[in-house]
């Protein structure tokens, strides 16, 4: 079984000493991977999902896992925040990764039906649902005397020519939106010694991302190895999983 561990910085990246991060989404697919994956790196990992009593991944990994508590989550409800902000009253967080999201299915071929709902509902989980959670989890954060993160998974929207569709309109536009909003923070959080990456995690194999592409451990083992190096002067950086700046 993996033991807890504590990470300092040195010169090759961190030392394992102690550290906790939050997954948000982490029922399925890259949230899933990234439980997995600290899990094993022997991390204290706090795996929010909106019904962690049906995830039956997460489930089986708590049973593997003395390090890992699950949390119920769901980023656009007040009531499911508040809950997770007393279940870690006083609990430093190191890394916070805020990979939940939703991209719907309009049903419909072109942009000629627009259905503002979906497009709300997108706009709702992905942008703003992803800063509430953020801002919410802030004195958390900055109670680490060691890493002080934000991780935000979103893509590479500038000079994207593959909106084609409006299911990829409202998803793309919620990411642009996000990206917007969190360089917005970047100066602010700088200033409490927090740093913010944000990843474009690449073309994904999984119920979101599609059947091509690079699977989750790939893509997920790449950005945290990305997440290990960082520096307080590179917040505010969009790269890919691979390390490459995409702005």
């Amino acid at each position: 079984m993996a033991r807890c561990a504590v990470y300092t910085r040195n010169e090759a990246g961190w030392s394992n000493i102690l550290n906790r991060v939050l997954i948000t989404g982490s029922n399925r697919g890259l949230g899933l991977e990234f439980v997995r994956q600290y899990l094993e790196d022997g991390w204290r990992v706090y795996a929010t999902c909106r019904r962690p009593a049906e995830a039956e991944e997460l489930l089986r990994l708590a049973q593997i896992y003395s390090e890992v508590r699950l949390l119920r989550l769901d980023i656009t409800k007040s009531e499911d925040i508040s809950s997770v902000i007393r279940e870690l009253n006083n609990i430093p967080i190191n890394v916070l990764i805020n990979n939940a999201g939703v991209r719907f299915k309009s049903g419909h071929a072109g942009t000629d039906c627009f259905q503002y709902d979906l497009w709300y509902r997108t706009f709702e989980t992905n942008t703003m649902g992803t800063v509430r959670i953020t801002q919410a989890l802030l004195d958390n954060i900055e109670q680490s005397n060691q890493v002080r993160l934000v991780v935000v998974l979103s893509c590479a929207t500038a000079g994207y020519d593959g909106l084609d569709q409006v299911d990829e309109i409202y998803y793309h536009s919620s990411k642009a939106a996000l990206n917007v909003a969190m360089q917005g923070q970047i100066k602010a959080l700088k200033r409490r010694k927090i740093g913010v990456l944000l990843f474009h995690p690449g073309r994904v194999m999984s119920r979101m991302g599609g059947t091509e592409g690079i699977s989750p451990q790939q893509s997920v083992a790449g950005m945290r190895s990305i997440i290990q190096a960082f520096t307080l002067e590179q917040s505010g950086r969009l790269l890919q999983h691979d390390g490459r700046i995409l702005t």
